[in-house]
């Protein structure tokens, strides 16, 4: 397996509640985690082709304050998006916050991936390709995470992934099997986030749900944005009892991408 290890110094909502409301703010503030999911469609307005407006991605971040945010389809120095364009690293300065990316693929001159957002500084970051079936003609995938210390000196990690789109499960399968077994073995709390390309009930969610707990149980749909029909973009964590799921919130946001971003609330 590939694996990619960085030291990073700085790189550059209907919904469904699972308590009562969001946190007060108190002195143990570092305890409520706010986590962002967001597929951002390479900043690219479904509405408006050819445009990318990284300023319409950053205004839907700033406004959810989030401490950590899963990105997929993050376009890095690509002809399309702008070759000196660096779209995690300028999400980053935009919001910031601090950035690492992982590549999926190599796509019109640059990189193609998925990326974490913290509000920590990333002690750590690993990039890890995901299996496919051999033979299956499909796009490579990958894991991205990151280590971070919390205020109160308490480590974590933020994953970020996006999963096989073909029709048959047996990729989303094999990569769902490989990401339960690195976070894992990753010492510490794990949060997860990102766009599985399953539904509730498919088998790949069905082994990450054998390991994780999600941040909701009949999600609200998340795609595509107009008439959204389908929960396929998730939050979820491990250990169970190292989280406490204050609320889980679908952002109604239907200009900037073509998914719906998702917010979760953690008490940690």
């Amino acid at each position: 397996m590939r694996i990619l290890t960085i030291a990073v110094i700085v790189l550059a909502a209907a919904g469904c509640s699972g308590g009562k409301g969001l946190a007060k703010h108190t002195d143990k503030q570092q305890d409520t985690l706010k986590v962002l999911s967001y597929n951002i469609h390479h900043a690219n307005p479904p509405s408006r082709p050819g445009l990318i407006d990284l300023d319409a991605i950053a205004r839907v971040i700033n406004e959810q304050q989030p401490d950590f945010v899963a990105l997929q389809e993050v376009d890095v120095h690509t002809g399309r998006s702008g070759k000196d364009v660096h779209e995690g690293e300028v999400l980053a300065a935009k919001t910031g916050m601090h950035s690492f990316f992982a590549k999926g693929i190599p796509y019109d001159g640059g990189e193609y991936g998925i990326a974490v957002l913290s509000r920590f500084p990333v002690k750590e970051g690993h990039a890890y390709a995901l299996p496919s079936v051999p033979g299956v003609k499909a796009e490579p995938r990958a894991l991205c995470t990151v280590t971070v210390t919390l205020p109160g000196g308490r480590q974590i990690m933020m994953a970020s992934t996006h999963l096989d789109v073909t029709k048959s499960d047996s990729n989303r399968v094999l990569q769902t099997k490989e990401i339960v077994r690195i976070l894992g073995n990753a010492g510490m709390p794990v949060i997860l986030a990102g766009d599985m390309n399953a539904k509730e009930g498919s088998m790949a969610i069905n082994i990450l749900d054998s390991s994780f707990t999600r941040t909701c149980r009949d999600c609200p749909f998340t795609i595509p944005v107009e008439t959204p029909k389908r929960a396929i973009d998730f939050i979820m964590y491990m250990p169970a009892k190292a989280f406490r799921v204050v609320q889980h919130q679908v952002i109604p946001e239907r200009y900037a991408s073509d998914h719906l971003p998702v917010r979760a609330t953690l008490i940690f």
